[in-house]
This record gives structure tokens, sequence and C-alpha cells, in this order.
């Protein structure tokens, strides 16, 4: 066992929480969604993530048996945190908030999703504990989600953009063996599990440069900014915004213009499973490594959400 306010220091140590200040993203999402509904979520979650909207956000027993890793707080994942754990265990994610971005072979989906209040009572009745991790894990040099990736991939990282303040890139430029699109695919459903990837852009022969960014990389004018260094395959959690409102279908649509002249191979390999990678390498190892932690990864059923 191990102490749960040692563990919690050492996760913001590590990710710097606080100098990143407030999570842009969540900031934003974790009052939108909880407001309407009417749920008084700053004081059901620790003071400290309703300030950062990152850190500890529930608070359960003080001592940690095990550590259960997973990417989005969708029900099966909570369902089976509540069942399989014991009092004080923790579990470490990367949202707080579900994210459907729809299925680009399937339904489109609702954007952010609220935990269900069950689940949140059921979580404090066992006196469980959740942390989750947003921006400063994506930034992280040796920890981050698309670090990850590049690890996966055997890609040596030799540039990126989209600076933090202090330097670290959130989109990745590396070098990889020669390949072509076809293999490239193949590789990506092997190492992430998948049935299926999205593909946009062109099918190339011969690819040595690519770029890499875990989660929503469904920003044309980052792709613009990859192509304009000379980078052949966009490798992303999502090529295309599948949300079904105004905003997702008005961004669906500008990445199609984009993709028809695009000389890249743009691959997704869907948000959720583009940021698992992580919990079950990095963020495993370095629980074990530190705590000697009993780790448990919880994989989504169904990665297309």
């Amino acid at each position: 066992m191990v102490h749960l306010d040692i563990v919690v220091k050492e996760l913001d140590k590590e990710f710097d929480i606080k100098a990143f200040g407030k999570d842009p993203s969540f900031s934003r999402f974790i009052p939108d969604v909880y407001d309407r509904l009417n749920f008084h979520w700053k004081s059901e979650f620790e003071k400290d993530f309703t300030e950062l909207f990152n850190g500890l956000m529930l608070r359960g027993a003080p001592e940690i048996n095990n550590v259960f890793l997973a990417v989005f707080p969708t029900d099966d994942v909570l369902e089976r945190f509540i069942k399989e754990s014991h009092e004080g265990d923790l579990l470490f994610m990367h949202h707080p908030l579900l994210m459907e971005c729809g299925d680009p072979n399937g339904k489109w989906g609702r954007g952010f999703v609220p935990i269900k209040e069950e689940f949140i009572r059921k979580i404090k009745e066992k006196n469980l504990s959740v942390y989750t991790c947003h921006i400063p894990l994506d930034y992280h040099k040796q920890l981050g989600t698309s670090v990850a990736i590049a690890k996966a991939l055997k890609a040596e990282i030799v540039d990126g953009f989209l600076q933090d303040d202090s330097g670290n890139n959130l989109v990745l430029v590396c070098n990889i063996e020669e390949t072509n699109t076809d293999a490239l695919e193949q590789q990506l459903k092997e190492i992430f599990e998948l049935p299926y990837v999205d593909f946009e852009g062109k099918r190339l022969n011969n690819i040595r440069k690519i770029a890499i960014v875990a989660g929503c990389g469904d920003k044309v004018e980052w792709m613009i900014e990859a192509e304009g260094i000379g980078v052949q395959a966009y490798i992303t959690g999502e090529i295309h915004c599948h949300i079904d409102n105004e905003y997702g279908r008005m961004k669906y649509e500008k990445m199609k213009d984009y993709a028809r002249n695009t000389s890249m191979s743009l691959i997704g390999v869907s948000h959720s499973a583009s940021e698992y990678l992580v919990k079950r390498t990095l963020i495993k190892d370095w629980f074990e490594t530190n705590f000697k932690l009993n780790t448990i990864l919880i994989p989504q059923g169904k990665w297309w959400l």
C-alpha cells in the first residue's frame, strides 16, 4: 500500500500541474455540461481540481492498493473500476469527461458527456479516488501521449510545433524507416488493436517523415503546417470531427475540403485508442517503478465512440 497523498504529490510534480494553470479545454467543458444538469460539481470534486481541472478529482481512502488506468470515463470503464477495485484504489484517466467523437464507420458522437451521478456516488461510497491529467500529459517530454506513439513506431523525434511555455511540442515530427501508406495503416491497426482506421488524403509508396498528435488532431491549420515542413503522413486520434452538431459538421466539411488536395496520408486511430497507448506502456511503467503498485488496465469496449 502507498499513501494517496504521496502519489498525488508525485503526480502533480511529474506533470507540473500547477504551472500549467487552468486546463484550457476542461475549464470550459466541465462547467458547461454539469451546470446544464444543475449538478453541483464544485462541491462534489476536490477544490484544487475545480480551479485547475487537472489533478485529484475525487478523494477516497488514504491508502492505495491498486491503480487503474483508462482514458475516458465511459460507463463500461467506470463499472469495471467500481466492481474490481478495493477501498482506496485510484483511477488515473486522461479525461474527466467522456468525449464522443463519433465513429467513421458508424454513428456520430454527442461531444462531451458528463459522468453519471450514480457513478460519482458509488465511487464515493466505496472510498475510491480519481485523478485526471489532460494537457500536461499531452505535452510531457518523456511520458506524453504522442511520445508513446513515436516509441511504438520506433520513430525518431526530430522536430515539432505548438509549444508550451517550457518548449515542449504538442505535435511531434519524426523520421521513420521507409514505409508506405498501406503498411503504415496495418502497423497502426496492430499497435492500437483496431479493426479499422480513418483515412483521408493520398496513398504514398515512400513515407519517411511523419507527424504525430494524439487525441483530436483534426485541425486543418495543424495539417497545413505539417505539410509545409515536408511531413508525408499525419497520424492522430481523429482525422475527422464526427460530432453530431453544427460545429462538428462545419469541421467535417472543412477537413473534407482540405483532404482533397493534400499531399499527405492522413490516418486517424480513434481519440481514445491514441491516448490509451501511453497508459498501457509509459504510465504503467511509471507507477510500477516509482511506487511498486499493482496497475490494472481498463481498455474501452469500443474505441470508436
